[in-house]
């Protein structure tokens, strides 16, 4: 089966969310969608979001799920917003629980904040699949950015969030809580032995150096021969290396505590405060 693909790209936060529709019906699913944040003001937005509204509504189309390939420290998640305009279920892998544990403590979220996953409709398993309408959907769970990373196959479409970006750019940071740069690897290997026309959808996209436009689709086949951290064949050893040294260098994304503070609570913001405003935490010399 081949799917309909329509991409949304942000570009406050270079992400690309999906929405993912039967060749041959009305039931879709939508993939990593953002909501947007100004950091200096802290206050939201739901453009992007609604965006992605006006195409289901002017398709006719029905959402089955909207999915997160991972807790994501780069954008906030518009998760709940869609599912109050659209309906369908919130899903993202059950490692999720991990990352709760390891941020509601960064974050000193106290015992009202719930790890087990439950603000989510769907928890998922390395193995699990899921349906859109007649689509089937199978669950690779692909750790190494983040220990709760999924990559969603649907038909000859794979959604591989930050595991792999264009193949002129390469791969995803492994040095946050959890993330590992051998697990990566392992991981980007799965991917790469689906078949070679298999169609990649990354979830951000940057502009290598010496490319005009932005891209967010390429195939098994080209990341095999291409990426510049794993094509061709490049040995464990070589890849964690150059990860570890290039990691080392990097800054935190701009939205990391926003992001991960929403994100880990299916996009809800946190619960307001007495006064009855929302609070994001900013923990000092942590991450």
């Amino acid at each position: 089966m081949t799917p309909d693909v329509a991409a949304f790209f942000d570009n406050a936060t270079n992400t690309v969310s999906y929405v993912v529709r039967e060749p041959e019906g009305a039931n879709c699913a939508i993939i990593d969608s953002v909501l947007d944040y100004d950091q200096a003001a802290g206050r939201t937005d739901t453009a992007s979001a609604d965006q992605i509204i006006s195409y289901v509504r002017d398709n006719g189309l029905t959402v089955a799920w909207i999915l997160e390939s991972h807790v994501h420290a780069d954008h906030l998640s518009a998760a709940p917003y869609l599912q109050e305009a659209l309906g369908g279920k919130i899903g993202i892998g059950d490692q999720i629980t991990v990352v709760q544990n390891t941020f509601g403590k960064i974050f000193n979220e106290g015992t009202q904040f719930q790890r087990d996953g439950s603000q989510f409709d769907g928890l998922f398993k390395d193995g699990d699949s899921l349906h859109i309408g007649q689509m089937r959907c199978d669950v690779m769970h692909t750790p190494g950015h983040t220990p709760a990373c999924l990559t969603y196959v649907i038909g000859d479409a794979a959604f591989v969030g930050d595991t792999l970006f264009m193949p002129d750019f390469g791969t995803a940071r492994c040095d946050f809580p959890g993330g590992s740069a051998d697990d990566l690897y392992n991981s980007i290997q799965r991917i790469l032995a689906l078949p070679d026309d298999t169609r990649i959808f990354v979830g951000h996209d940057y502009k290598a150096p010496g490319r005009d436009e932005f891209a967010w689709e390429t195939t098994v086949g080209e990341q095999k021969a291409l990426n510049v951290h794993v094509g061709a064949g490049k040995p464990l050893e070589d890849f964690v290396a150059m990860r570890t040294a290039r990691d080392a260098k990097l800054g935190m994304p701009r939205l990391i505590l926003p992001s991960l503070q929403t994100n880990m609570r299916a996009g809800n913001l946190p619960e307001p405060d007495t006064n009855g405003t929302r609070y994001f935490k900013v923990p000092i010399d942590t991450l």
